[in-house]
Protein backbone atom coordinates (compact mmCIF):
# COMPACT_ATOMS: atom_id res chain seq x y z
CA UNK A 1 0.00 0.00 0.00
CA UNK A 2 2.75 2.30 0.44
CA UNK A 3 4.21 1.95 -2.63
CA UNK A 4 0.64 3.37 -4.00
CA UNK A 5 0.65 6.38 -2.03
CA UNK A 6 4.39 6.87 -3.09
CA UNK A 7 3.68 6.96 -6.79
CA UNK A 8 -0.09 8.12 -6.22
CA UNK A 9 0.17 11.47 -3.99
CA UNK A 10 -2.70 12.81 -5.65
CA UNK A 11 -5.04 10.32 -4.36
CA UNK A 12 -7.80 11.42 -2.17
CA UNK A 13 -9.22 10.12 0.80
CA UNK A 14 -11.91 7.99 -0.75
CA UNK A 15 -9.55 6.34 -2.91
CA UNK A 16 -6.87 5.58 -0.78
CA UNK A 17 -9.61 3.82 1.41
CA UNK A 18 -10.46 2.21 -1.23
CA UNK A 19 -6.95 0.65 -2.57
CA UNK A 20 -6.60 0.02 1.28
CA UNK A 21 -10.16 -2.31 1.40
CA UNK A 22 -8.35 -4.51 -1.34
CA UNK A 23 -5.77 -6.29 0.60
CA UNK A 24 -8.00 -7.92 3.08
CA UNK A 25 -11.00 -8.69 0.16
CA UNK A 26 -8.35 -10.35 -2.44
CA UNK A 27 -6.99 -12.33 0.46
CA UNK A 28 -10.46 -13.48 1.99
CA UNK A 29 -11.60 -14.43 -1.66
CA UNK A 30 -7.98 -15.75 -2.71
CA UNK A 31 -8.88 -18.67 0.40
CA UNK A 32 -12.00 -19.79 -1.16
CA UNK A 33 -10.71 -19.34 -5.12
CA UNK A 34 -7.75 -19.06 -6.78
CA UNK A 35 -8.02 -15.83 -8.31
CA UNK A 36 -4.27 -14.78 -7.72
CA UNK A 37 -1.30 -17.65 -7.20
CA UNK A 38 -1.79 -18.16 -3.39
CA UNK A 39 2.03 -18.11 -3.72
CA UNK A 40 1.49 -14.59 -5.13
CA UNK A 41 -1.30 -13.51 -2.87
CA UNK A 42 1.43 -11.75 -0.19
CA UNK A 43 2.90 -9.77 -3.02
CA UNK A 44 -0.76 -8.17 -4.33
CA UNK A 45 0.15 -4.64 -4.19
CA UNK A 46 2.92 -4.80 -5.84
CA UNK A 47 2.77 -7.23 -8.55
CA UNK A 48 -1.12 -6.80 -8.86
CA UNK A 49 -2.60 -3.35 -8.21
CA UNK A 50 0.57 -1.41 -8.71
CA UNK A 51 0.91 -3.24 -12.12
CA UNK A 52 -2.42 -2.53 -12.96
CA UNK A 53 -2.20 1.10 -12.49
CA UNK A 54 0.64 1.61 -14.89
CA UNK A 55 -1.62 1.96 -17.29
CA UNK A 56 -2.79 5.48 -15.44
CA UNK A 57 1.04 6.31 -15.66
CA UNK A 58 0.56 5.70 -19.77
CA UNK A 59 -2.51 7.57 -20.49
CA UNK A 60 -4.92 9.70 -17.67
CA UNK A 61 -8.23 8.68 -18.97
CA UNK A 62 -10.71 12.09 -19.50
CA UNK A 63 -14.31 12.07 -17.68
CA UNK A 64 -16.61 9.90 -19.28
CA UNK A 65 -14.38 7.65 -21.12
CA UNK A 66 -15.85 4.01 -21.29
CA UNK A 67 -13.22 1.26 -21.12
CA UNK A 68 -13.88 -2.81 -20.86
CA UNK A 69 -11.48 -5.16 -19.40
CA UNK A 70 -11.07 -8.43 -21.59
CA UNK A 71 -10.30 -11.43 -18.84
CA UNK A 72 -10.63 -9.43 -15.93
CA UNK A 73 -10.22 -12.51 -13.80
CA UNK A 74 -11.12 -10.67 -10.91
CA UNK A 75 -10.92 -7.57 -11.55
CA UNK A 76 -7.48 -6.90 -12.74
CA UNK A 77 -6.81 -4.14 -14.04
CA UNK A 78 -10.00 -2.86 -14.23
CA UNK A 79 -10.71 -2.42 -10.52
CA UNK A 80 -7.22 -0.31 -9.86
CA UNK A 81 -8.12 1.48 -12.70
CA UNK A 82 -11.47 2.52 -11.80
CA UNK A 83 -10.93 3.56 -8.07
CA UNK A 84 -7.79 5.62 -10.00
CA UNK A 85 -10.58 7.20 -12.36
CA UNK A 86 -13.97 7.10 -10.65
CA UNK A 87 -15.56 9.58 -13.88
CA UNK A 88 -15.09 6.66 -16.37
CA UNK A 89 -17.36 3.58 -16.68
CA UNK A 90 -15.49 0.33 -16.28
CA UNK A 91 -17.04 -2.59 -17.82
CA UNK A 92 -14.95 -5.97 -16.33
CA UNK A 93 -15.61 -9.23 -18.95
CA UNK A 94 -14.41 -12.53 -17.81
CA UNK A 95 -15.62 -16.07 -19.62
CA UNK A 96 -15.18 -17.73 -15.70
CA UNK A 97 -18.36 -17.35 -13.83
CA UNK A 98 -16.80 -17.61 -10.08
CA UNK A 99 -14.04 -14.99 -10.91
CA UNK A 100 -16.63 -12.61 -12.16
CA UNK A 101 -18.92 -12.68 -8.99
CA UNK A 102 -14.91 -11.66 -7.70
CA UNK A 103 -14.96 -8.70 -9.21
CA UNK A 104 -18.25 -7.85 -8.80
CA UNK A 105 -18.99 -8.39 -5.01
CA UNK A 106 -14.78 -6.16 -4.34
CA UNK A 107 -16.27 -3.46 -6.30
CA UNK A 108 -19.68 -3.87 -4.24
CA UNK A 109 -17.42 -3.80 -0.60
CA UNK A 110 -15.59 -0.88 -1.63
CA UNK A 111 -18.36 1.30 -3.02
CA UNK A 112 -17.43 1.54 -6.62
CA UNK A 113 -20.30 2.91 -8.71
CA UNK A 114 -18.50 2.79 -11.90
CA UNK A 115 -17.72 -0.87 -12.77
CA UNK A 116 -20.49 -3.21 -14.23
CA UNK A 117 -18.96 -6.62 -14.33
CA UNK A 118 -20.44 -9.31 -17.08
CA UNK A 119 -19.91 -13.30 -17.41
CA UNK A 120 -19.68 -13.55 -20.98
CA UNK A 121 -16.61 -14.28 -23.84
CA UNK A 122 -15.60 -10.84 -25.18
CA UNK A 123 -16.57 -11.96 -28.73
CA UNK A 124 -20.18 -11.67 -27.15
CA UNK A 125 -20.18 -8.32 -26.31
CA UNK A 126 -22.33 -5.90 -27.79
CA UNK A 127 -21.65 -2.41 -26.37
CA UNK A 128 -18.91 -0.37 -27.62
CA UNK A 129 -16.09 1.10 -25.70
CA UNK A 130 -13.23 3.59 -26.53
CA UNK A 131 -10.52 1.14 -24.78
CA UNK A 132 -9.96 -2.52 -24.58
CA UNK A 133 -7.53 -3.05 -21.43
CA UNK A 134 -6.40 -6.51 -20.94
CA UNK A 135 -3.92 -8.00 -18.12
CA UNK A 136 -1.58 -10.39 -20.17
CA UNK A 137 -4.60 -13.16 -21.19
CA UNK A 138 -4.35 -13.44 -24.45
CA UNK A 139 -1.29 -12.79 -27.73
CA UNK A 140 -1.95 -9.07 -28.83
CA UNK A 141 -2.75 -10.40 -32.23
CA UNK A 142 -5.53 -11.89 -31.05
CA UNK A 143 -6.67 -9.60 -28.44
CA UNK A 144 -6.65 -6.71 -31.27
CA UNK A 145 -9.11 -9.24 -33.40
CA UNK A 146 -11.17 -9.04 -30.65
CA UNK A 147 -11.09 -5.56 -29.97
CA UNK A 148 -11.87 -4.49 -33.24
CA UNK A 149 -15.52 -5.31 -33.00
CA UNK A 150 -15.58 -3.77 -29.57
CA UNK A 151 -14.06 -0.09 -30.18
CA UNK A 152 -16.16 3.00 -31.26
CA UNK A 153 -15.05 5.01 -33.25
CA UNK A 154 -17.55 7.81 -33.44
CA UNK A 155 -16.31 9.76 -30.26
CA UNK A 156 -12.61 10.62 -29.14
CA UNK A 157 -11.75 12.30 -26.66
CA UNK A 158 -8.47 11.22 -24.97
CA UNK A 159 -5.03 11.80 -25.84
CA UNK A 160 -4.65 8.44 -27.33
CA UNK A 161 -6.88 7.29 -30.47
CA UNK A 162 -9.05 4.79 -29.28
CA UNK A 163 -7.69 1.30 -29.25
CA UNK A 164 -6.10 -1.59 -26.71
CA UNK A 165 -3.82 -1.26 -23.84
CA UNK A 166 -2.87 -4.21 -22.44
CA UNK A 167 0.42 -5.12 -19.73
CA UNK A 168 3.00 -7.67 -21.32
CA UNK A 169 6.33 -8.64 -20.37
CA UNK A 170 9.29 -9.85 -21.94
CA UNK A 171 9.86 -9.63 -25.84
CA UNK A 172 6.78 -9.00 -27.67
CA UNK A 173 8.39 -7.95 -31.30
CA UNK A 174 6.59 -10.92 -32.53
CA UNK A 175 3.68 -10.07 -31.09
CA UNK A 176 4.05 -6.56 -32.17
CA UNK A 177 4.92 -6.84 -35.74
CA UNK A 178 1.98 -6.90 -37.16
CA UNK A 179 0.92 -3.31 -35.43
CA UNK A 180 4.36 -1.93 -35.36
CA UNK A 181 3.10 1.52 -37.05
CA UNK A 182 0.37 1.85 -34.80
CA UNK A 183 1.70 0.62 -31.56
CA UNK A 184 3.47 2.12 -28.65
CA UNK A 185 5.90 0.36 -26.03
CA UNK A 186 6.19 2.00 -22.44
CA UNK A 187 8.63 0.38 -19.91
CA UNK A 188 7.11 0.37 -16.78
CA UNK A 189 10.25 0.20 -15.28
CA UNK A 190 10.43 4.26 -16.08
CA UNK A 191 7.64 4.52 -13.53
CA UNK A 192 8.02 2.13 -10.88
CA UNK A 193 11.20 1.50 -9.30
CA UNK A 194 10.87 -2.41 -8.07
CA UNK A 195 12.98 -4.84 -9.95
CA UNK A 196 9.64 -7.06 -10.71
CA UNK A 197 8.89 -4.33 -13.38
CA UNK A 198 11.97 -4.13 -14.89
CA UNK A 199 10.83 -6.34 -18.29
CA UNK A 200 7.42 -5.12 -18.05
CA UNK A 201 5.32 -3.37 -20.06
CA UNK A 202 2.35 -1.44 -21.32
CA UNK A 203 1.73 -1.54 -25.08
CA UNK A 204 -0.91 0.44 -26.66
CA UNK A 205 -2.31 -0.19 -29.98
CA UNK A 206 -4.63 2.07 -32.28
CA UNK A 207 -7.45 -0.15 -33.62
Amino acid sequence: MEQIKRYFPELTDIQLSQFEQLGALYTDWNSKINVISRKDIENLYEHHILHSLAIAKTIKFVSGTRLADVGTGGGLPGIPLAIMFPECSFTLIDSIGKKVRVAQDIALQIGLKNVVCRHERAEDEKEHFEFVLSRGVMPLPDLCAIANRMIDHKVQRNAYPNGVICLKGGDLGAETAKFRKVTEINEIGKYFREEFFKDKKVVYVQI
